[in-house]
């Protein structure tokens, strides 16, 4: 592991409510995929929960008769809470920074994710450097794993307007 980062690992802080996740991520209704953020270990992991609701609507979609989450969703709740991961970690909140995808790797997906369940969402670096990140991701209800993947991240300055 790259020990190149701003942060230092410390314990872990208190939890992040709703209002503190927004002032984190760019992303807003429907994209936001993080409704909590239980822990989070400056430099290390993150445990943050996404409450799955059928008021979703991908659930329209995908699929009527048997809803179930994407797996491309589960990934990307597992990179927003990289993404606050990372900007807790290299000391970006406030800077407008953003945190890009750069590549997806050994997707698995294990069970289907359907409404009404709580969806804990375990994001740790493998590797972090000043702009680039690599995560291992784990997505589970009760224990039991619905997505695992590593990826890789970017970060950048937000698009010129």
């Amino acid at each position: 592991m790259s020990e190149d980062t701003k942060g230092a690992a410390s314990a872990p802080s208190a939890a992040y409510d709703i209002a503190r996740i927004l002032s984190a991520l760019p992303h807003r209704y429907p994209l936001l995929l993080v409704d909590r953020v239980v822990s989070l270990e400056i430099g290390e992991e993150i445990h943050a929960v996404k409450a799955v609701s059928f008021n979703e609507q991908f659930f329209q979609g995908h699929f009527p008769g048997r809803p179930i989450m994407p797996g491309v969703l589960q990934i990307e709740a597992l990179a927003q809470a990289a993404a606050i991961l990372a900007i807790e970690t290299l000391e970006l909140a406030g800077t407008g920074k953003l945190v890009y995808f750069m590549a997806i790797d050994e997707a698995k997906f294990r069970n289907p994710v359907e409404p009404g369940v709580l969806l804990d969402l375990n994001v740790g670096f493998v590797q972090k450097r000043s702009r680039v990140c690599k995560f291992w991701g784990k997505a589970s209800i009760e224990g039991k794993p619905t997505c695992e993947v590593t990826f890789t991240a970017m970060v950048a300055d937000p698009p010129a307007d």
